[in-house]
């Protein structure tokens, strides 16, 4: 009997921003004016078939025209873990927003994993727009299409297996075709929330996040994260800096860059 896909899955920070405040997490934050700084990550699943990177970040320039801090390009991020950006074959993407869709020429050999509902709402009338548009960066959705006509793209509507034991769930909510992505651990199912949860108090205590295309959607989505885990430990949020503290480093070296998800997260704080 052939054995199961398991997966080791990495978090990798490669940039943050600490001058953010309660307001800009929660919609009715019960302190606006609290600080509350993010993080900005990829995600790498591997196994001993194939490697995968989920999302392509964000480059200088986008950092520097958005007053985000850049610490490293995620292509350096994925160096310093030993995966080569050139030779990835493919990535998922979960949503065209700036900080999960630039770099892309970075991936030069890769295939894109995209819903068709993300490339619809970021080519559509929503973008005229001013506060929909916002997060999106015209550059890495023209991109996006320039890669569709060059036949790198597969679509995906809705629920779809990329990989054996490694599958993409639209959830929308937070975008037009947000996905995020389930794959198999030695732990069990880990679920890569992606923007569906930037942090573990949006879909531990049901708080909306303040870009919001479907609130109901986004609702709707808290729920499904868990019953795509295997436990809500099990659902890790986009960009949340605690997953530093609740999940460990892949080694000394690469403390607050690579760390574990394939492993049970500490305790989380009182």
């Amino acid at each position: 009997m052939t054995e199961p896909d398991i997966y080791e899955v990495f978090a990798l920070r490669y940039g943050e921003r600490d001058d953010r405040t309660r307001r800009e997490s929660f919609i009715f934050a019960d302190d606006h004016a609290a600080p509350h700084p993010i993080d900005y990550y990829i995600w790498v699943a591997r196994s001993p078939k194939r490697t995968l990177v989920i999302d392509t970040g964000f480059g200088h320039g986008e950092g520097e025209r958005r007053g985000r801090t850049l610490l490293r390009t995620p292509a350096e991020a994925l160096a310093l873990f030993g995966v080569e950006a050139h030779s990835v074959s493919d990535v998922i993407i979960t949503h065209l927003h700036y900080d999960h869709a630039g770099t892309l020429g970075d991936f030069p050999a890769a295939r894109f994993h995209l819903q068709a509902a993300e490339m619809a709402y970021a080519t559509g009338p929503c973008m005229c727009n001013d506060d929909l548009r916002q997060p999106f960066t015209a550059g890495h959705v023209c991109e996006m299409v320039n890669k569709v006509y060059s036949g790198r793209v597969v679509f995906y509507d809705g629920d779809a297996e990329i990989a054996p034991n490694l599958s993409v769930h639209k959830l929308g909510g937070h975008t037009g075709g947000l996905q995020c992505v389930r794959v198999l651990t030695r732990r069990g199912w880990v679920v890569l929330a992606s923007d569906a949860s930037h942090f573990y108090e949006n879909f531990q205590k049901q708080k909306l996040f303040p870009i919001v295309l479907n609130a109901q959607d986004m609702i709707r989505g808290f729920a499904r994260l868990v019953d795509l885990a295997e436990t809500p430990d099990h659902v890790v949020p986009g960009h949340d800096p605690l997953v530093r503290a609740l999940y460990p480093a892949e080694s000394a070296r690469l403390a607050g860059i690579v760390h574990r998800l394939d492993v049970a997260p500490k305790p989380a704080p009182e």
